[in-house]
């Protein structure tokens, strides 16, 4: 089930998630078998956190792995992934589910190589879900920028 808050967010810019049995994509090659698509084209967020306890996402293509010194680079400070406890209590999303819709409260980045794609697809809340979205309307809908962020 998609929750409201992202339900809403997906209404206003006249978008729709597609939706899987439970717990079906909570990774991007589950997810991309599942959508027909390539494992680039699944957009997954992750929440990396600070020894100071501050949060970042980082959305990238789900074939690649966010490099740590770029990140560092971009935030000013080291961080690690985020555990899921944390990721729930932060994004109010499980992990595999994070929708990087209207979490304005967390600084938010998009990597750069989801441009390679016309369309990518985030999840909606859920791991059994991705929204078909362009990478420049995820960027309009999130109000984040593209950043070189993955590894080489």
């Amino acid at each position: 089930m998609i929750p409201p808050r992202v339900q809403e967010i997906l209404k206003a810019r006249g978008l729709q998630a597609v939706e899987f049995e439970e717990n079906s994509t909570p990774t991007a090659p589950l997810a991309a078998a599942k959508l027909g698509v390539t494992v680039g084209q699944i957009a997954k967020s992750m929440l990396f956190v600070s020894k100071q306890k501050r949060f970042y996402l980082v959305v990238c293509p789900g074939d690649l792995k966010v490099s740590s010194s770029k990140l560092k680079a971009l935030v000013g400070e080291k961080t690690r992934m985020a555990g899921p406890e944390e990721t729930l209590t932060v994004t109010g999303f499980p992990p595999g589910g994070v929708c990087p819709f209207g979490l304005r409260e967390i600084p938010l980045y998009l990597d750069r190589r989801l441009l390679d794609y016309a369309l990518v697809y985030p999840a909606a809340g859920n791991a059994a879900s991705g929204v078909p979205v362009s990478p420049h309307e995820l960027a309009e809908i999130t109000g984040a920028d593209f950043h070189d962020l993955t590894q080489d």
